[in-house]
């Protein structure tokens, strides 16, 4: 009985140290690529969404953002100029989020877009929301993702001037 029990704790531990091993591992490699995926996969969201407005009724929110810029513009941009400025700055984060080139104007071009993005919520409550503030439309979740888009801009920002995730403390 007692030699079952030590057998049995011995062949845990055993368990145990090959799982540490693989999370080790796992745990690096994700600290040693995971901004770089972050970079890239946030590059081709705003390259992909961004090059959609170039095309006309492609972008599902193309009408909610071309009529943003337009109220924020006081209607100085007609509705085809927002959308084809839409489609530039979020293209161009793309491209810059990709090629990890100018990283900082990119940065900052995110968090303009960003502001820009959510000032909807404000404009034009009752295209974002169905019952506000609890139930958004589609375009209001289009919206509120980008909480997630903005907090990765903001891990990406911290590691502009060298900053790095490390795995182990």
């Amino acid at each position: 009985m007692w030699t079952e029990r030590f057998v049995d704790e011995r062949r845990m531990n055993g368990w145990r140290e090959r799982f540490d091993r693989i999370d080790v591992r796992l745990t690096r490699w994700m600290a040693r690529y995971g901004i770089v995926l972050l970079r890239i996969s946030l590059g081709l969201v705003f390259l992909w969404f961004g090059f959609l407005k170039f095309f006309p009724g492609l972008s599902p929110a193309e009408e909610l953002a071309t009529s943003t810029v337009s109220q924020l513009t006081f209607g100085l941009v007609p509705p085809a100029v927002a959308a084809i400025l839409i489609a530039a700055l979020e293209t161009l984060i793309g491209i810059g989020l990709i090629t990890g080139v100018w990283m900082r104007v990119t940065l900052l071009l995110l968090a303009f877009q960003m502001v820009g993005t959510a000032t909807p919520i404000v404009l034009f409550p009752d295209q974002v929301f169905q019952i506000v503030p609890f139930v958004p439309t589609l375009e209001g979740q289009y919206i509120f993702k980008n909480l997630v888009l903005i907090s990765a801009g903001l891990v990406l920002g911290a590691t502009v001037r060298g900053g790095r995730l490390v795995a182990e403390p």
